[in-house]
């Protein structure tokens, strides 16, 4: 009964918490959509109104077995499309919720590039309602956050793979390890062709020390994913050291 009390007691001052942190941010932002400025939306809701929600394209089937590319059209039979025929691909399947374009590409940019960290709770609620379900904690045990490179991390102040991938772990309960550095500063893949992006990341990431793997299967997370270049090569690293299995999610996906 005291243990239960107990957990009672955390969950309340957790709440509590939370609700004193959105009243924080509620003084200095404003209940307004930072999308359309014009709707209520709160700071649990990453700052995005409902309205704006509806303006996020979800990924639904067709797509492709491997890499999750979706297919306008219709296809009734599993499919790997000519991407990743083309490439030699490290993970075993890679997942992302949304298309990038519209409301999605815009908060994932402000996100990423501008700082914007009020839009985290709605890009992590996106990602963890897709993917949590499709991560039982019995069938993959780490989670893996895409790293930057030291430079780009002190530039940008903060690595949104890594944050993202923290609350997917609370929110599954498979432990998130850094196991990858990056030890190249790449160029951004925006403009590189398929080959170009390939090449561009093929020696980017090194194991860190404590990349010590036994059979684990393990999740790379990441903010978008477009032909899955920098997610395979680090699956590569990981499998070289001994993961048995990795796949990928993103936020979104590059069409």
């Amino acid at each position: 009964m005291e243990g239960r009390a107990r957990i009672v007691t955390t969950v309340r001052f957790a709440g509590l918490v939370k609700s004193w942190l959105d009243a924080g941010l509620g003084f200095f932002y404003p209940n307004v959509c930072q999308i359309c400025r014009s709707q209520q939306a709160t700071a649990g809701e990453g700052y995005v109104c409902a309205g704006c929600r509806q303006g996020v394209r979800p990924i639904q089937a067709p797509f492709c077995e491997r890499c999750g590319l979706p297919f306008e059209g219709e296809i009734t039979t599993r499919f790997e499309c000519g991407n990743c025929r083309e490439m030699e691909l490290h993970f075993s399947s890679a997942r992302a919720v949304v298309s990038a374009n519209g409301v999605a590409l815009d908060v994932i940019h402000r996100y990423k590039y501008h700082r914007a960290l009020w839009f985290e709770p709605f890009l992590a609620d996106l990602l963890i309602a897709q993917a949590a379900p499709r991560l039982p904690r019995t069938d993959w045990h780490l989670i893996v956050p895409v790293p930057l490179h030291p430079l780009k991390q002190r530039e940008r102040e903060f690595n949104q793979a890594e944050r993202l991938a923290r609350r997917l772990s609370a929110a599954t309960r498979i432990p998130v390890q850094s196991l990858l550095r990056r030890v190249q500063l790449t160029r951004t893949q925006t403009l590189l062709t398929r080959p170009e992006r390939a090449a561009n990341v093929r020696r980017a990431f090194a194991p860190t020390r404590r990349c010590r793997l036994h059979g684990e299967r393990v999740v790379v997370v990441d903010d978008v994913l477009t032909t899955g270049a920098t997610t395979s090569a680090c699956a590569e690293v990981l499998r070289k050291h001994g993961a048995a299995e990795v796949c990928v999610w993103t936020v979104a996906r590059g069409v």
